[in-house]
């Protein structure tokens, strides 16, 4: 109770030193800085390491849509929820777009995978459907603010998002036909960052609602986190996918 009372007479953040601390969060725990996104980048990963980032990343991009939806539903607002709608769209796609999740398909077929099987979510870790739930439960049952906050992990991707496209390029070009996820998301994710932004300095009325913010995106960044740490003890080291999870073909990086 102490801390929150500090937190409460403390002065607001300003827009800037909001957006500040909110980067900070990014440049410690985001998951860039990752071994397993190291050896990416790197280009020691085999095709097998790969196709189960691939796979078990897919499960994480077909939840965003359903993620933003929750977060749709509790908006009180029209222009909230037209906003966030576009969300939805750019990831399950309209008459006029294939969307997110198809085209991550495609870099899912490119890498080798069968899309059915991926889609069907076949060899998943289970590390990797407990942290993307624990994603769910956070905008479900956190406050609005909270659940937004907890998006803007986009301030930073795309940064990592354009590094990965040149680095996959250069170490893995047989993946480069299936890059048009990342090619979207230079355009969304910057346009998604700022109107999430602008929400939470407007609606964050007090500093200790500024704070609950930074500790949803902070919560974020571990689930990212958290999905690579359980990709790495599974196919980097020491090796140990567990029963049921998918098997690679190759071994070694």
């Amino acid at each position: 109770m102490a801390v929150r009372s500090v937190e409460e007479n403390a002065a607001l953040l300003s827009f800037d030193e909001l957006r500040a601390q909110l980067r900070a969060v990014g440049e410690e725990r985001y998951h860039h800085q990752h071994p397993f996104h190291l050896m990416m980048h790197e280009g020691r990963l085999s095709r097998g390491q790969l196709q189960a980032w691939a796979l078990n990343r897919y499960y994480y991009q077909s939840m965003i849509p359903i993620k933003d939806s929750i977060i749709l539903s509790r908006g009180p607002e029209p222009v909230f929820r037209r906003a966030w709608r576009k969300r939805v769209v750019d990831h399950d796609g309209d008459a006029t777009s294939e969307g997110g999740i198809k085209r991550w398909l495609k870099l899912a077929e490119a890498s080798g995978l069968n899309a059915d099987q991926v889609r069907a979510g076949t060899g998943i870790l289970p590390a990797t459907r407990f942290a993307v739930n624990e994603y769910l439960n956070i905008v479900r049952s956190r406050s609005l603010l909270e659940a937004v906050a907890s998006s803007l992990t986009e301030l930073f991707s795309r940064d990592l998002i354009t590094l990965r496209m040149e680095k996959m390029r250069q170490h893995y070009p047989w993946l480069s036909g299936g890059l048009d996820y990342f090619e979207a998301r230079l355009t969304q994710a910057p346009e998604d960052a700022k109107f999430a932004i602008n929400y939470v300095f407007e609606n964050a009325k007090t500093r200790h609602e500024q704070e609950l913010a930074t500790q949803s995106l902070r919560d974020k960044c571990d689930i990212l986190w958290a999905q690579l740490d359980a990709l790495y003890f599974a196919y980097v080291q020491p090796g140990w996918p567990p029963p049921g999870a998918f098997r690679m073909k190759e071994e070694g990086a």
